[in-house]
C-alpha cells in the first residue's frame, strides 16, 4: 500500500498520477474504516481527498502554510501529514483532535473549529510573510457551508484591495451541514452551470493570446486585455471575485488530482491574489444507502460496508430531539412564532420543526451574527422569534445580542443546544460561557431545565414573556421522558423549585446538576449532613424570596453549574448574598478556568467533580472548614 509510505506531504512528490490515484483511494477507505470504529466528521472529509493529495504534492508544507477553514476537512489532511498512524485515536480521550490544532502538527498552520477563518488567518500570515522578506505560498481552502459566512467577505474585501501574494482554494460542495443557502450558493451552482460561457471565454482568451505573439505591440496588447475583460463580464460568473481583485480559475473537477496538480503549477507562477473554484462531492465514496447528504455531515459508529450506524440501546431520548418535538407541537398553539437556525437543523432538532411548518422555518447559512438581527427585526413586527445555535456557535453574535436585541428589550429567544461539557468535539465546541455571557447582558432572562418537561415550561415561559430569554441544555440524553406539551403548563417566571429540604448546607443547582446535586445529598445524609437542594432554573433573574430564605436558614450555600466558574452563576449569586447576607458563605462549584479536551461527557464532568461524588467530597471538605472555623463552645468557670 501506497499510504504506509507516506509519512510526511513531501513522500507524494515523485509519485506517478496513477500512484497519486490510487493514494487517494487508500485515504479514502482509511478514512471510512477509522471512522466507522470512532465516529466523527466524515462527509467533509471523503469529499477533499483527491484535492488533498493534490495540496501536497504541489506544494511545500509546512514551508508553505496551507489553512484549512471548517476543520472537519482536515481528517485527509492529519493522514498525510504524519498522523496516519494515530488515526484510530481520533476523538478519543488522549487521541487526536477531530479538528485542527497548531499544537497537534506542525504542519496545522492555524486551528480550525468553527467556519469561516481560513482568508483572515491566511491574509494575516501572508502580511507577516510580506513584513518580514520571507517568501512562501499561502493557501486558504475555504469550503463546506464556510461561504455562507459573513467574515469571509470582509477578508475577500481586504485580500483583494492588498494586492498581497495569496491563493484561495474555494471547495464547493454545496454542502455544510445540511444543503446551503442563499444567493451566494446559487452564485457557485451558476459558475457550474455555465459551460458554454467558460468555453467562450477560453476560445477568446487563445485568439487573444495567438494575435498578440503575431502582430505585437503594445496597444494591441492593451486592445487584448480589454477585450478579454469584456469576454469575462458577459461569460464568467466568477467575476464576483475578479471583481474583488482576485484572478478566478476554474471550476475544476476536485476529484480530477491531474487537473487540479496542472491549475496548481499555474498558479503558482503568478502572483497577487488568485482563486481555484473545485467542485467536490461531499461524502464521496461512502457507502451509505439513503441518498440524505446530511447524514454525511458527522456519523457515530457505523457499519464500514454499509454505512448504516450501529445498534445501540434506545434509552432515553436526547434534549435535542425534546426540544424539536415541543417547539413543533407548541407552534401548533400559537401560530405567531417562527424558528431561526444557522445551518444547523439536524444538529439543533430544527429539522422537526421544518417539516411540519415549513414556511415558519429560517436556515440563514453559517452566519449567527445576521439571524440575531434577522430575529430582531421580526420581533419589531410582532413576530415572536426562536433562534437556536449551539452555545459555542453564539458566542459569534454577542455583540448583536446585546446592540440589536438586548437594548431594544425585543423579544428573541435564544435556544442553546450543546450547553457545559461537550464530549469528543473537544475545545472549540465547549458551551462552557454562554451562562457567563448571558448573565452580563441587560434585560436577558437566562435559564436551564433540569429536564425535559421543564424545558417545555420554560418555552411556555420564554413565549410569553416580552422580552429577550435564553435557554441552554447539553448535547446528552434528558433525564426521563417528557409529558405530552398540552399537559405542561409554563414555568412561573423567575422561581425556583426545592427538591429536598435541609438544615446544614444548600446546594443550589443549575440545569442537568440538579441530578448529581440530589446523589451528592443522598451521600451527605449518610455522613450524617442535612442537604437542602434546590432548583436554581432561573439564573437571572434570580428567585430573591426564596433565596433570602436560603440565607437565613443555611451558614452555606454551594452553587453547581456545567460552565466555567468565572464569572457564572455562582459569582453572581456570592455578590449579590455578599450585600443581603454577609455573614453567609457562598462557594461556587463549576467548570475551572482552561480549555479541555477531547472525551467522553461524562469523563470531563467527572474529571471537575461535576458528580454526584465529586459535589459529595466537596461539601464534606468544606463542611469541616465550617466546623473548624467555627470557636468551640466556652466552658463554664
Amino acid at each position: 500500500m501506497i499510504l504506509e509510505t507516506i509519512r510526511s506531504p513531501n513522500d507524494t512528490k515523485d509519485l506517478s498520477s496513477d500512484e497519486l490515484q490510487q493514494l487517494a483511494d487508500e485515504v479514502r477507505q482509511r478514512l471510512i474504516d477509522v471512522v466507522s470504529q470512532t465516529g466523527g466528521h466524515i462527509g467533509a472529509g471523503l469529499g477533499v481527498v483527491e484535492l488533498t493529495v493534490a495540496l501536497c504534492a504541489a506544494f511545500d508544507s509546512p514551508h508553505d502554510k496551507i489553512v484549512w477553514d471548517v476543520g472537519h476537512q482536515g481528517y485527509p489532511w492529519k493522514i498525510l501529514t504524519g498522523r496516519n498512524d494515530r488515526l484510530d485515536t481520533l476523538r478519543q480521550q488522549g487521541g487526536l483532535s477531530g479538528f485542527l490544532r497548531r499544537d497537534e502538527s506542525e504542519h496545522d498552520t492555524f486551528g480550525a473549529g468553527h467556519a469561516g477563518t481560513a482568508l483572515s488567518a491566511a491574509l494575516g500570515m501572508a502580511t507577516a510573510r510580506d513584513l518580514k522578506g520571507e517568501d512562501f505560498e499561502v493557501i486558504a481552502i475555504v469550503g463546506d457551508g464556510a461561504m455562507t459566512c459573513g467574515l469571509p467577505y470582509e477578508a475577500l474585501n481586504n485580500a483583494g484591495d492588498s494586492s498581497r501574494d495569496i491563493i484561495v482554494v474555494l471547495n464547493d460542495n454545496g454542502m455544510s451541514i445540511a444543503p446551503n443557502v442563499g444567493a451566494i450558493s446559487k452564485y457557485f451552482g451558476s459558475i457550474v452551470a455555465s459551460p458554454f460561457g467558460l468555453r467562450m471565454r477560453e476560445r477568446v482568451k487563445h485568439v487573444i493570446e495567438r494575435a498578440s505573439h503575431v502582430i505585437g505591440g503594445r496597444k494591441l496588447v492593451a486592445f487584448a486585455k480589454n477585450v478579454e475583460e469584456s469576454i469575462k463580464n458577459l461569460w464568467s460568473p466568477g467575476m464576483l471575485f475578479e471583481e474583488l481583485g482576485f484572478r478566478y480559475f476554474g471550476p475544476i473537477d476536485g476529484h480530477n488530482i491531474g487537473a487540479m496538480l496542472h491549475t496548481f503549477d499555474s498558479v503558482k507562477t503568478l502572483k497577487g491574489p488568485r482563486v481555484v473554484h473545485v467542485i467536490t462531492e461531499k461524502g464521496k465514496g461512502f457507502p451509505l444507502p439513503e441518498p440524505d447528504l446530511e447524514k454525511y455531515h458527522a456519523r457515530a459508529p457505523y457499519d464500514p460496508k454499509t454505512g448504516r450506524l450501529k445498534p445501540v440501546n434506545p434509552g432515553l431520548p436526547q434534549w435535542t430531539k425534546v426540544f424539536g418535538d415541543a417547539l413543533t407541537q407548541l407552534a401548533a398553539e400559537d401560530p405567531n412564532f417562527v424558528t431561526i437556525t444557522a445551518a444547523m437543523p439536524s444538529g439543533t432538532g430544527t429539522n422537526i420543526f421544518e417539516k411540519k411548518w415549513p414556511n415558519r422555518f429560517f436556515d440563514v447559512g453559517i452566519a449567527e451574527a445576521h439571524a440575531t438581527t434577522f430575529a430582531a427585526g421580526l420581533a419589531t413586527q410582532g413576530v415572536r422569534p426562536v433562534v437556536a445555535i449551539y452555545s459555542t456557535f453564539l458566542q459569534r453574535a454577542y455583540d448583536s445580542i446585546i446592540h440589536d436585541v438586548a437594548i431594544q428589550k425585543l423579544p428573541v429567544i435564544f435556544c442553546m443546544d450543546r450547553a457545559g461539557m461537550v464530549g469528543e468535539d473537544g475545545q472549540t465546541h465547549m458551551g462552557l460561557y454562554d451562562i457567563a455571557y448571558m448573565l452580563a447582558v441587560p434585560h436577558m432572562t437566562v435559564t436551564a431545565p433540569r429536564d425535559g418537561a421543564e424545558l417545555i415550561g420554560l418555552l411556555r415561559c420564554a413565549l410569553a414573556h416580552d422580552g429577550p430569554f435564553s435557554l441552554r441544555y447539553p448535547r446528552d440524553r434528558a433525564p426521563g421522558e417528557p409529558p405530552p406539551v398540552a399537559e405542561v403548563p409554563p414555568v412561573p417566571y423567575g422561581t425556583w423549585e426545592p427538591l429536598r429540604k435541609g438544615k446544614d448546607c444548600a446546594i443550589l443547582a443549575v440545569g442537568v446538576m440538579c441530578k448529581p446535586a440530589l446523589d451528592a445529598a443522598e451521600l451527605l445524609g449518610a455522613d450524617g449532613l442535612d442537604v437542602t437542594v434546590v432548583n436554581a432554573r432561573f439564573l437571572k433573574p434570580m428567585d430573591r424570596e426564596m433565596l433570602e430564605g436560603l440565607s437565613q436558614n443555611h451558614k452555606l450555600l454551594v452553587t453547581v453549574e456545567d460552565g466555567t466558574v468565572i464569572n457564572g452563576f455562582g459569582a453572581a449569586l456570592a455578590a449579590l448574598v455578599q450585600t443581603t447576607a454577609p455573614d453567609v458563605r457562598v462557594v461556587a462549584l463549576g467548570v475551572p478556568d482552561r480549555t479541555y479536551e477531547h472525551a467522553p461527557r461524562a469523563r470531563q464532568l467527572a474529571d471537575v467533580g461535576l458528580t454526584g461524588e465529586g459535589i459529595a467530597a466537596r461539601i464534606r471538605a468544606l463542611s469541616a472548614e465550617e466546623s473548624l472555623a467555627t470557636p468551640p463552645p466556652q466552658q463554664p468557670r
